[in-house]
């Protein structure tokens, strides 16, 4: 069995208060708390620093975790709310980031599953295939490059695995992303993995590329990375994706 905690935080860069931005009517954080609740996960909890979020939470049945303010990312927030709720060192948690309101509830439990299945992991995650070089190229669509056997090498906004002989001329002439794969938004770990990662520092890599799992990489923690067994749907950073996903629900299904 699996716990899924959704961090939600009201102050974000490019969309501020996005976690109670409406969605068909409600409030995105309430879309993915109901995606939570149907991947069969023992526990769901919305964890968040904002009373505005919590208050919309509670009026709607959610568990709320009230957390400090000073978090620099979703894994710490949810390595607090670990610790509080005292969970086993070897516990899997899925963190469901609140902005991924067309999360397939099977990925959930895919990435619950992946760690489960690899007693030397410390953190799994899900990828899909990059379709369009636009996606290629966009730095707000992370992309993840891997060995064989599913262990992650690196995670960058950078588009990666580069292909030189698509781009003779530089960045902007490149005409190829054979192979490329985007990172989703959601990880599965071990609490152990969560508080070994909390009691670290952010590391270079983490700070240069605003990637959380660039420190869990950086400590030499193993990270195992599948590809999703559905089709995800489009997570939200802008106002632009929150118009997309609008349009994607009122038509009933996703991009």
């Amino acid at each position: 069995m699996y716990r899924v905690v959704i961090p939600a935080r009201h102050a974000s860069t490019r969309l501020p208060g996005k976690p109670l931005a409406l969605l068909a009517g409600t409030p995105m954080i309430l879309h993915v708390h109901r995606l939570a609740m149907r991947s069969g996960a023992l526990e769901v909890v919305v964890a968040t620093d904002d009373e505005r979020i919590r208050a919309a939470c509670t009026a709607a049945g959610a568990d709320v975790e009230m957390t400090t303010t000073e978090h620099a990312s979703g894994t710490d927030r949810i390595a607090e709310v670990a610790a509080r709720r005292g969970w086993a060192d070897d516990s899997i948690v899925v963190n469901l980031q609140g902005d991924e309101p067309l999360m397939p509830p099977a990925l959930i439990g895919q990435a619950a599953a992946l760690l489960a299945g690899n007693a030397s992991a410390a953190i799994a995650t899900l990828a899909a295939p990059i379709e369009s070089l636009a996606d290629y190229l966009d730095p707000n669509v992370v992309k993840v490059a891997a060995r064989p056997d599913g262990q992650a090498l690196y995670f960058s906004r950078a588009p990666i695995p580069w292909d030189r002989d698509g781009a003779a001329a530089g960045l902007a002439s490149q005409t190829r992303h054979r192979d490329a794969r985007r990172h989703l938004g959601i990880y599965a770990y071990r609490v152990s993995a969560l508080r070994r990662l909390a009691a670290l520092p952010a590391s270079p890599l983490e700070e240069r590329e605003r990637l959380e799992q660039l420190r869990a990489l950086q400590a030499g923690m193993r990270i195992m990375v599948a590809d999703a067994i559905e089709p995800p749907g489009p997570g939200v950073d802008t106002a632009e994706d929150l118009a997309r996903v609008e349009r994607l629900m009122a038509a009933g299904g996703r991009a």
